[in-house]
């Protein structure tokens, strides 16, 4: 197949490049510049990337459009060309997905987080697929094995990401300063109590007392190019504020009673007994980490519903063992305790912690365990091969 390649970056992106020329693919690449400082708008209304795009599709005339993450101004063009146009989401929230074009005849569109997924469903967009995430295993048992003389465990926990308090990720933190003291109150006590569940929303359902306080302040609205309620957009930035104060206390607890390892974007980060490394690269530095680490965290950020995200799988097909909260899609692909291990709580995460640092064979296994399962049905391999046997 002919594929055009919109090649603007992304986790992955060098990965599945790859895997679409190892299945026998021909791609052809459209370079496409995406930045943070851009607004949404550029995403969907683009008259230089519109005609770029309907040139290239004109004169190339491939089979399918193909991009990481999902672009309105790509489908537009997808749509008046009558070409298909695949997009592999990784990151949730998309805001981009609740543009009017998700439902254009053009796209299949493949997300993560299957309840994200059944949401889409039930607002009669069937042309949204659940697609689970994926590594390039070969790439990563390139760089070496775990626990070997050559490449030593240099952690015993280890976690990689962000911590959500970089002021460009801050939002709440500006919000919550110009409400009202019922507001803050109200939020308070809502954000504790969904920080004791998970697995189930409690943000968005229950807005609806402080809506229009923090919309005074923090105005937001569904543009034409956007079908999200102001539910939808305040929930999204409040559980990004509920990942940073659970991934620090977690991290804290732990500190506690462990050295811990810290790669993340703030330098020197506070806590006594955390070592923090500053950030690593993606696919040089961060599956040494992994393999490196006797225990691997993963603290779900949590705008992620029911999704297994990446670090998971990309802990996983390093070959290192996989701690980490519980999310519903793990069990359609994976066995507790066998592939990976999950905590229910502070005092369950904090018991295996200390059980798996003791049992080196057993923890090893189940790491062992968790590679393999990965390398023979998570790749980008069998990705590609799932989303161009659709056509």
């Amino acid at each position: 197949m002919k594929i055009l390649f919109v090649d603007w970056g992304g986790y992955g992106a060098m990965d599945m490049k790859e895997a679409f020329i190892e299945e026998g693919h021909e791609l052809l690449l459209f370079p496409y510049a995406v930045s943070a400082s851009y607004p949404y708008g550029r995403y969907v209304n683009d008259e230089e990337t519109e005609a770029r795009l309907q040139a290239a599709l004109r004169e190339k005339v491939p089979e399918a459009v193909f991009s990481i993450n999902y672009f309105p101004v790509i489908s537009k063009v997808c749509q008046k060309e009558g070409i298909r146009y695949i997009s592999w989401n990784y990151d949730c929230p998309h805001r981009l997905l609740y543009s009017p074009t998700i439902r254009n005849a053009c796209n299949s569109v493949y997300v993560f987080d299957k309840k994200t997924c059944l949401e889409f469903h039930d607002e009669g967009i069937a042309n949204m697929y659940y697609m689970p995430l994926a590594v390039a295993t070969d790439r990563l048992d390139a760089i070496g094995d775990r626990g070997l003389a050559s490449l030593p465990f240099l952690y015993d926990i280890s976690f990689v990401g962000s911590l959500y308090l970089e002021k460009v990720e801050d939002t709440f933190g500006m919000i919550e300063g110009l409400l009202p003291d019922y507001a803050k109150g109200y939020l308070k006590a809502l954000c504790a109590v969904q920080l004791k569940v998970q697995g189930c929303d409690l943000i968005e359902p229950m807005l609806g007392p402080v809506l229009e306080d923090m919309h005074r302040v923090y105005p937001v609205s569904s543009a034409p190019f956007f079908t999200e309620s102001r539910e939808h957009i305040f929930g999204d930035i409040i559980k990004h504020r509920l990942t940073a104060i659970e991934r620090i206390d977690l991290l804290e607890t732990i500190a506690r009673e462990y050295k811990v390892d810290l790669f993340t974007h703030i330098i020197d980060f506070p806590i006594e007994k955390v070592c923090d490394h500053g950030t690593v690269d993606y696919y040089t530095e961060m599956p040494m980490v992994f393999k490196q680490s006797k225990i691997n965290l993963n603290i779900t950020l949590r705008n992620i519903k029911s999704g297994i995200p990446l670090r998971a799988f990309d802990i996983m097909g390093s070959g290192g063992f996989l701690l980490t909260n519980f999310q519903a899609d793990f069990l359609e692909h994976f066995l507790p305790g066998e592939d990976f291990v999950y905590y229910e709580d502070r005092e369950d995460l904090l018991q295996k912690i200390d059980y798996y640092l003791i049992h080196e064979e057993e923890r090893e296994e189940i790491a062992k365990n968790g590679h393999d399962k990965v390398a023979a049905e998570h790749t980008y391999r069998h990705r590609v091969k799932e989303m161009t046997g659709a056509v």
